[in-house]
């Protein structure tokens, strides 16, 4: 039988381990809340590893749905992500009901949808990432302010966003596109790659439209940021850090459209810890 404590230690080292840029952020929250979003993450994360896997089809809807059940049930499993997820959820008031939005946004990647407009890319973005902003957010906790959700549900959106820009090469390639159809009209964009795997910037068209995505989404963040002020001193630290990462690789893309016709770009391991170190400090934008 698992124990809590193993059940967070489980979640916390799935965290370490996945969390190539959240975990800079999740590390300077008090203890408890680490713990506890850890257990999100930890869920989070396996629901994406479905969406993303190798399975057919019919496999992933049925682990989605398995997950899905397994929430309606929280506090009778033995399996260590769903255990510490229970606790957390009785120490904070989580709002499960996002993982449930989260199922429905990974279902979308399943069928490989695409969207014709940004509203319909911004539905998914806020069930993919809009989501975690709220779990976030319940753990986190705030100062009374009607707008803190909203606020919360904008910064999902605009990592998202981010997550977008970086990885069209990556998801072209897996038969996805995430830039809304109208844009890509507008600019007169036409995905495809080279023959050595590299994205086709016919005339510049594909970096004005990055440019563009790009401006766009710091327009989110600078919306979502709101939330900070809201926010205790860490979970404020833990927010403007993960926000920080994003919102520089952001810029980078911007600066430099190309860098992601080719590659994942991604801030080296000290660039992160110095966002993260400003937030911790409150000298974060």
């Amino acid at each position: 039988m698992t124990t809590v404590e193993e059940a967070y230690r489980a979640c916390e080292e799935i965290t370490r381990t996945e969390a190539r840029n959240f975990f800079y952020g999740i590390r300077l929250l008090t203890r408890p809340r680490r713990a506890a979003l850890c257990a999100v993450y930890a869920l989070a994360r396996r629901i994406d590893d479905i969406g993303d896997g190798d399975l057919p089809v019919e496999q992933k809807s049925g682990r989605l749905e398995e997950v899905r059940k397994s929430l309606a049930a929280l506090q009778e499993s033995a399996d260590p992500v769903l255990v510490a997820l229970a606790d957390a959820a009785r120490r904070f008031p989580i709002p499960l009901g996002a993982f449930d939005e989260l199922l429905d946004g990974v279902w979308m990647d399943v069928e490989g949808r695409r969207y014709a407009t940004f509203d319909e890319l911004t539905t998914y973005c806020r069930c993919v990432a809009g989501s975690i902003g709220r779990l976030c957010l319940g753990v986190f906790g705030h100062r009374p302010d009607p707008e803190a959700p909203r606020y919360s549900d904008a910064l999902g959106i605009a990592l998202q966003q981010t997550n977008i820009l970086r990885d069209i090469r990556e998801d072209l390639g897996n038969g996805r596109v995430y830039l809304p159809q109208e844009d890509l009209d507008a600019f007169g964009v036409e995905l495809a790659l080279d023959a050595r795997g590299r994205l086709i910037d016919r005339d510049g068209a594909l970096s004005e439209l990055i440019r563009f995505s790009a401006a766009r989404a710091r327009a989110w963040y600078a919306d979502g940021l709101r939330l900070a002020p809201l926010l205790d001193r860490r979970s404020a630290a833990c927010c403007q850090a993960m926000a920080g990462i994003y919102r520089r690789l952001t810029d980078r893309i911007a600066e430099r459209p190309e860098a992601v016709f080719e590659r994942r770009l991604s801030l080296s391991g000290r660039e992160k810890l110095g966002v993260a170190a400003r937030a911790l400090s409150g000298r974060a934008a």
